[in-house]
C-alpha cells in the first residue's frame, strides 16, 4: 500500500505537470491499488478468525468475498480511467520527456510486488492476495502501454498527438479486462466449484494409503476462504465394530491434513464395503 501511494502521487503529479493523460491514468489506478490492497488486507485479518458457535466453517469465506468486492471496485476504476483517458483532458501541449521517468520506476516497482504478493499467496492459498498480485502485474501492463503512448506522442507530436490519451484509455481497458477475470474466478468459489481433478486424486490417494480402507466411494471439496473442507465416503470392512470404522477414519482426516496442507478439515462418512 505504501509502494503504490508513492508511485500514485509521482504519477499523478508528473503527468500533469508534463501534460501526458496516459501517466495521469496510470496514477489513478495506482492510487485505486491502495484501496484494493487495503480491502485484500481487511480480508485477510478477519478470514484469519478462528471458528465459533456461529461459523463452524471459519470465517475464510471472507477472503473470497474480499477478492470478489476487489474485482468490482477494478471494474468502476476501469471504466472511470477509460473516461478520462478519451474526455478528460483538452490538453494540445505535447507532454514532457521526463514524464516517462515515473512509469519506469512504476514498472520495476510494481514486477518486485507481483513476486511478493503471489508466492505468498500461493503459499497460503489467498485467492484474493493473489487477485492482488495479478492487480500489480496489470498494473506493469498498464504502465507498459503508458510509456508506449507516451513515447509515441514525443517522437512524433503532430501525427500521434492523441495516442497519450489513447494510452490512458487502454490503460482502463486493461483494468476492466482484469477485473471481470478476478471476479470469475472468485464466483467459482462463492458457488462450491471442486478444487482441479488433479487435487482430488490426491486426496483419494491419501486415503487409500491408510491401512484397512477399502475404497472411496465418494469425494467432494470446497473451499471456504484460505483452505478446503473435504466431505468423504469411505468404505470398510462391513464386518468390523463402529469403534474400528470410527478409529479408520480419524487416520485417514490426519492422515490428509498431514499430506495436504490446503485441507483444512475432512468430514468422513464411513460405509459398508460391498466387495
Amino acid at each position: 500500500m505504501v509502494v503504490s501511494g508513492l508511485l500514485a502521487v509521482m504519477k499523478i503529479i508528473a503527468g500533469w505537470e508534463g501534460h501526458s493523460a496516459a501517466v495521469v491514468a496510470d496514477g489513478f489506478e495506482s492510487a485505486a491499488d491502495v484501496f484494493a490492497s487495503g480491502l485484500v488486507l481487511v480480508g485477510l485479518i478477519l478470514a484469519a478468525r478462528p471458528a465459533d458457535e456461529n461459523h463452524p466453517y471459519g470465517h475464510g469465506r471472507v477472503e473470497t468475498l474480499t477478492g470478489l468486492l476487489l474485482g468490482f471496485f477494478l471494474f468502476c476504476a476501469g471504466v472511470l480511467i477509460a473516461l478520462h483517458g478519451l474526455l478528460g483532458s483538452g490538453d494540445a501541449q505535447v507532454p514532457q520527456s521526463w514524464a516517462i521517468i515515473p512509469l519506469v520506476i512504476s514498472i520495476i516497482a510494481k514486477g518486485g510486488l507481483v513476486i511478493v504478493k503471489y508466492t505468498h499467496g500461493r503459499r497460503i492459498g489467498s485467492s484474493s492476495l493473489r487477485a492482488d498480485a495479478a492487480n500489480d502485474g496489470i498494473d506493469m501492463l498498464s504502465g507498459a502501454v503508458a510509456l508506449t503512448a507516451l513515447s509515441l506522442t514525443l517522437w512524433k507530436p503532430v501525427e500521434f498527438a492523441r495516442a497519450d490519451h489513447y494510452g490512458a484509455f487502454a490503460v482502463g481497458l486493461i483494468v476492466i479486462a482484469t477485473s471481470v477475470r478476478i471476479m470469475h474466478e472468485t464466483s467459482l468459489y462463492l458457488i462450491d466449484t471442486m478444487p482441479d481433478d488433479e487435487s482430488m486424486a490426491r486426496i483419494r490417494e491419501a486415503a487409500l494409503g491408510v491401512a484397512d480402507v477399502r475404497g472411496v466411494e465418494k469425494c467432494y471439496a470446497r473451499k471456504t476462504g484460505l483452505k478446503y473442507h473435504v466431505d468423504l465416503h469411505l468404505e470398510v470392512d462391513p464386518e468390523i465394530t463402529v469403534r474400528e470404522s470410527h478409529d479408520i477414519g480419524g487416520r485417514v482426516r490426519d492422515r490428509i491434513r498431514e499430506q495436504l496442507p490446503w485441507v483444512e478439515d475432512v468430514l468422513v462418512h464411513v460405509e459398508p464395503w460391498g466387495g
